[in-house]
Formats: C-alpha cells, sequence, structure tokens
C-alpha cells in the first residue's frame, strides 16, 4: 500500500485525500438516510420566545448544505480517478469531472424534490369535504340549535366530524351533503333528496 501511495503524483494524492473520506461520510450519510436518523430531530423546550428557523417543510431546496457538498466531491474525486487514463489534460480533466459533480447535486437535488412531494404531512383540511356525502352519525338538531356527527370519507379515510344544519334536524343513518365549513371547525349539511 505504501509503495503505491508514493508511486502517485501530488494531484492523485490530493484527489485520493478528497475522495475516500467524502466516500466514507457518503456510505455514513446514506446508512443513517435509509435508517431514519437523518433529520426531522424532536427539540423539547421550556422558554418564552420565539424560534426563527428556515429549514422545514415550507423551506425551498438549497444548493450549498452538507449533502450537496459531500455529493460534489464525491463525483468529482470519482470522476477523476475514473477519467484520468482517458482525459490527459489535467486542466480539461478537473473540468470535466466538475461538471459531473455539478450533476450529481442536481440530480440528487431533484430527486429529493421529488420525494418529498411523495409525502403526506398527515393533517386534515376540512375544506376537501365540501361537496361530499356523509352520513349522520348522531342526530343532527335543527337550525343550528346544536351539533351533530356524521362519517365521512377525508382524504382516504373515515372520519368523524361535527356537523350541524340549516334546516330540519337530520336523523342517524340518513345520508347528507357537505355545502360549507362553519368556524373552521363544523360542517354545514343539507339532508340529501
Amino acid at each position: 500500500m505504501s509503495d503505491w501511495w508514493s508511486a502517485l503524483s501530488l494531484f492523485d494524492k490530493i484527489i485520493w485525500l478528497i475522495t475516500i473520506p467524502v466516500t466514507v461520510i457518503f456510505i455514513i450519510e446514506m446508512i443513517f438516510t435509509f435508517a431514519g436518523m437523518d433529520s426531522n430531530s424532536d427539540l423539547n423546550a421550556d422558554f418564552d420566545g420565539d424560534l426563527d428557523s428556515s429549514s422545514g417543510d415550507g423551506a425551498p431546496f438549497q444548493l450549498f448544505t452538507f449533502r450537496n457538498f459531500i455529493n460534489f466531491f464525491l463525483g468529482f474525486g470519482w470522476s477523476v480517478i475514473a477519467l484520468k487514463s482517458t482525459i490527459t489534460n489535467q486542466l480539461l480533466l478537473v473540468a470535466t469531472a466538475a461538471a459531473i459533480g455539478l450533476v450529481l447535486v442536481a440530480i440528487v437535488m431533484y430527486l429529493f424534490f421529488w420525494l418529498t412531494g411523495m409525502a403526506q404531512d398527515g393533517s386534515m383540511d376540512l375544506r376537501n369535504a365540501v361537496r361530499k356525502t356523509a352520513e349522520v352519525y348522531l342526530t343532527i338538531p335543527p337550525r343550528k340549535t346544536g351539533i351533530g356527527k356524521v362519517h365521512i370519507r377525508l382524504q382516504g379515510n373515515v372520519r368523524e366530524l361535527d356537523a350541524v344544519t340549516l334546516g330540519e334536524s337530520v336523523k342517524s343513518g340518513e345520508f347528507v351533503t357537505v355545502t360549507d365549513i362553519v368556524d373552521g371547525r363544523l360542517l354545514l349539511v343539507e339532508k340529501m333528496n
């Protein structure tokens, strides 16, 4: 091993000194990613004040991150090693490897963007209930004098939600149509004909 290392040029030694640690970090990062330890940590704190963060669900994808840094140098280092015998001009070799590193970063960013678009946050948006049919579970009193309950399929799940009506009472087992949302938490329903 020491004979191989001493036979390398300074350029080759620098490339290997970049590529080996970056590859090890990449492998560790992938293990953590697939084991679910890469992000979304819980934080419990007892303090008064505001916590402002630029990361999270609403944050745009950023170019300068640790993961992108690792991906760039992974693509760069292994490209130099793989293309060294093909491209003899070092400047052209470095430029080509840098381009490959940037393409790798772009591909990984696109994949993560695409994968996060597939995620569901599990929160319920009552606006999705409007114009849907529901079955009354607990009788809904007439003219908003009380609250009843309905079963409705919403966002792939059957939910039990509070409901009111402007008309006559609606008995358990009857079907209603959701017409609006009241106070952001109640379904306004009308009896189906």
